[in-house]
C-alpha cells in the first residue's frame, strides 16, 4: 500500500528540483503541515513524512525551513569527491579526469551571494542566512525527531577573503550545509557528505543527538554544537575542517560521547570543548598539522580522552604550504583548561622538522595542563621523531607517502607533559620520563616512566 507521507522531489507537482528544490521541499513540507494539522487523531495525527531525492543534481536556490517535527530528508548516495583537489588541478589537466564534481544525491547550494569580510577573513552573515536547510521552531515542545540522510550538501566554491590564497582555498563563502536554531529531541545525521561549505554542521541546543557515519570534510568548519546540550553522540565520521575552523566543536555539553572518528589534518583544531562536562572523546584517530588538536578549554571538566591515536606532522601538499593555525609548539599538543579530567593510554606520535618548531629552539610541548586542579594523566606513550619535511603537487601521494614514512633521522626531544602553575593537585603517571615531565613536584603527584639505560 502507498503512503501520501511519501515525497519523491522529482514527481512533486509544484516547482523543478533541478531548478530549485527549495522551493519543492519547501511546498511538500506545507503540504504536509496542511494534511497533518490536528495534533490528536486516534492516538496521532502527525506522522511527519519522508522527501526522497533520486540520485541528481538539485540547485538549491530558496532556503529551506524546516518547521516540523518527524521529518526525514534521504538521498541514495553522499556523493563525497575532493573538490579541493580539483580545484588545484591545472584546468587544461581537467578534460582528462573521471568526473569533476561530487555525485549521488546532490544539493547544489546556490544561495544568494553573502558578502565577505576581508578583514577579518570570513563571511559577513550569520551561519543560519547563508544555510541550506534551517531548522527552527519555537514553543513547545522542542521539534523533534528531524533526520537527513544519505544525500551530498555542496557548498561549490569558496570565495575570494582578501588574502594571497586562491579563493577556491579559502573555506569562506558563507554557506551553510544545516543550521538548526532551536531546541530540539533527537535529531539524526547520518550517511551524510558535506563539502566546500563554510559551515557544514551548526546545531544549537541539542539532545539526544545522532550524527553518525557522515563524510564531512573540505569545509570550514564540520560539526559545531553550539548553545548547549546532553547526551550527543559524534561517531564513526570521516572529518576534516579547514585551517580556520573546527573539526569538532561543542560548548556548554554535557554527557557527550566523541568516538571512532577519523580526523582529517587541516583543521584548527580536531576536537574542541567549551565548558563541556562528563563527556568523552575514546578510540578516535586524529591527525592534525598543527599543535592545539585537542583542547578542552572554559573549565570543561570530569571528562575522559582516551586510548586515541595523534598524530602531527607537516603539510605536505603544495597549495597550502606556509599556513598554520596561529599556535606555537609550546600550546600542546592536548591542552587542558579544567578540573578532574582523564587523560589515559593516548598514543602521540610528533613526527616533525626540527628547523620548523616555533619559537626558534623550543622544546615542543605533548600534553599542557594550563588550569584547574585534580587532573589525572597516565600511560600516555609518545613518539617524537626529527624528519626533514617534504611537499608534492600531488595531495593524494603527498598524504599518504608521509602517512607511510618511518625511517627518521633521529628522535626528536620533547616535554611529553608540561603542568603549568595554574593547574595544581593533578597526577602525572606514566606518561614521560623524568626530565619530559615539567610539573612542581610538590603541587602535583609525578610517577616518570622508566629509561632504558
Amino acid at each position: 500500500m502507498s503512503s501520501n507521507n511519501y515525497y519523491d522531489v522529482t514527481t512533486w507537482p509544484i516547482g523543478n528540483p533541478s531548478e530549485d528544490v527549495g522551493e519543492v521541499i519547501n511546498s511538500i513540507i506545507a503540504d504536509i503541515k496542511e494534511r497533518q494539522h490536528a495534533s490528536d487523531v486516534n492516538d496521532g495525527g502527525k506522522p511527519g513524512a519522508v522527501i526522497y531525492l533520486p540520485p541528481g543534481d538539485y540547485r538549491l536556490r530558496t532556503q529551506v525551513l524546516i518547521d516540523i517535527s518527524f521529518l526525514r530528508i534521504q538521498g541514495s548516495g553522499h556523493g563525497f569527491t575532493s573538490s579541493s583537489i580539483r580545484f588545484n588541478v591545472p584546468h587544461d589537466e581537467w578534460p582528462e579526469l573521471h568526473e569533476l564534481w561530487p555525485g549521488g544525491s546532490r544539493v547544489l547550494v546556490d544561495l544568494p551571494e553573502l558578502p565577505v569580510d576581508e578583514e577579518a577573513e570570513t563571511s559577513k552573515a550569520g551561519p543560519s542566512k547563508g544555510a541550506a536547510f534551517l531548522v527552527k521552531r519555537e514553543g513547545s515542545p522542542r521539534i523533534s525527531s528531524v533526520e537527513f540522510a544519505n544525500f551530498c550538501i555542496d557548498g561549490l566554491h569558496f570565495a575570494a577573503d582578501g588574502s594571497d590564497l586562491p579563493a577556491e582555498n579559502t573555506y569562506v563563502n558563507g554557506k551553510t550545509g544545516i543550521h538548526v536554531s532551536s531546541a530540539n529531541d533527537s535529531f539524526r545525521v547520518n550517511e551524510m557528505g558535506f563539502i566546500y561549505l563554510e559551515h557544514a554542521l551548526s546545531i544549537h541546543n541539542a539532545d539526544a543527538l545522532s550524527i553518525h557515519n557522515n563524510f564531512i570534510a573540505e569545509c570550514g568548519s564540520c560539526i559545531e554544537l553550539r548553545g548547549w546540550g546532553q547526551a550527543s553522540k559524534i561517531t564513526d565520521n570521516l572529518i576534516g575542517a579547514g585551517f580556520k575552523g573546527h573539526s569538532i566543536y561543542a560548548e556548554n555539553h554535557g554527557g557527550l560521547l566523541v568516538t571512532a572518528n577519523n580526523v582529517f589534518p587541516r583543521g584548527a583544531s580536531s576536537v574542541h570543548f567549551n565548558g563541556v562536562t562528563r563527556s568523552s572523546v575514546t578510540n578516535n584517530r586524529l591527525h592534525s598539522f598543527y599543535p592545539g588538536m585537542v583542547v578542552l578549554d572554559g573549565n570543561s571538566s570530569e571528562n575522559l580522552v582516551a586510548t586515541n591515536h595523534f598524530l602531527r606532522d607537516h603539510e605536505p601538499w603544495t597549495p597550502f604550504l606556509g599556513i598554520d593555525n596561529g599556535l606555537d609548539d609550546l600550546h600542546g599538543v592536548l591542552s587542558v583548561r579544567g578540573s578532574n579530567n582523564s587523560v589515559i593510554g593516548n598514543h602521540f606520535s610528533q613526527i616533525i622538522d626540527a628547523g620548523s618548531i616555533r619559537p626558534v629552539g623550543a622544546t615542543p610541548v605533548i600534553i599542557r595542563l594550563r588550569e584547574g586542579a585534580g587532573n589525572f594523566v597516565s600511560n600516555n606513550h609518545v613518539v617524537a621523531m626529527d624528519v626533514h619535511a617534504a611537499a608534492s603537487d600531488d595531495c593524494f601521494e603527498a598524504q599518504v607517502g608521509a602517512l607511510l614514512t618511518t625511517d627518521t633521522a633521529a628522535a626528536l626531544a620533547v616535554t611529553a607533559v608540561m603542568v603549568d602553575p595554574e593547574s595544581t593537585r593533578n597526577t602525572v603517571l606514566d606518561s614521560g620520563s623524568d626530565p619530559q615531565v615539567l610539573a612542581d613536584r610538590a603541587a602535583n603527584a609525578v610517577r616518570a616512566t622508566p629509561t632504558v639505560g
